[in-house]
């Protein structure tokens, strides 16, 4: 890899995404790749939030990514029914209706069907960033030692502690955790448990966790740019991801 934590590139907050929609395994996905030379054999998966790769921030930080180096391929696993970008402001709106529609069953073949046509043109390493939702699947993934780096943020429908412990057992990728103030669903005593049983090098592999104060659920994808801690930690959370596939990639 020829860059290096000193020349990393920032996350954008607005522009035009630069990817490309393309039909992997017959699942569409959003395709961000280098303009410089890059390893073929590396691919980083970007596994989104319940508003999929359609969401611009997401695209823009698959973009991002591929500006430092790292070929990126977000995969669309919720099936072209991603929510809405204002689908949580409705109060009609039936969230656990919807997400009873996208269960393993129905998200986790995507993500199979990706992986294997990655493999077939000659993958061998896989990195995997994700963002809530997608959290759940990095840790399948590494339980499953498909990917060799794993990289959460602000994870979601994480079972603790008994993901943390079966990580730890199980996989030998190094996990970063993005984690912050204020999130229900990996909260401060998930952050803690974490700690206490990954930190101190006590994963072979490599851990690291960041926390980003004045931060809430979302904040790494959909934060509000014009709070300064909120930028900060989409930035910082961005940066720390970077130098970690840099690291162990």
């Amino acid at each position: 890899m020829s860059f290096c934590k000193h020349c990393i590139q920032g996350v954008r907050h607005e522009g035009e995404p630069q990817g490309k929609l393309e039909t992997i395994g017959g699942v569409d996905c959003y395709v961000a790749t280098p303009a410089v030379d890059y390893p073929k054999d590396k691919v980083v998966l970007f596994l989104p939030d319940v508003f999929g790769i359609e969401l611009i921030n997401a695209k823009l930080l698959a973009d991002d990514f591929a500006t430092n180096g790292f070929k990126v391929v977000a995969i669309d696993y919720l099936n072209g029914d991603a929510l809405p970008g204002d689908a949580m402001n409705s109060p009609t709106f039936d969230f656990m209706g919807w997400l009873g529609k996208h269960g393993a069953e129905q998200t986790r073949p995507a993500l199979d069907k990706v992986i294997a046509a990655l493999k077939e043109q000659g993958v061998t390493k896989f990195g995997s960033t994700s963002y809530c939702f997608g959290g759940r699947y990095t840790f399948d993934l590494a339980f499953e030692n498909i990917i060799q780096c794993a990289v959460v943020s602000h994870p979601s429908f994480l079972k603790i502690p008994a993901d943390l412990e079966t990580y730890f057992a199980k996989a030998k990728a190094p996990l970063l955790i993005n984690s912050c103030e204020t999130d229900m669903m990996f909260p401060l005593e998930a952050q803690a448990k974490a700690d206490e049983i990954f930190g101190d090098g006590k994963f072979a592999a490599g851990y690291k966790r960041e926390y980003f104060p004045g931060c809430t659920h979302g904040f790494a994808v959909r934060g509000d740019m014009s709070l300064p801690l909120v930028k900060a930690g989409k930035e910082g959370s961005f940066k720390a991801s970077v130098e970690f596939f840099l690291e162990h990639l």
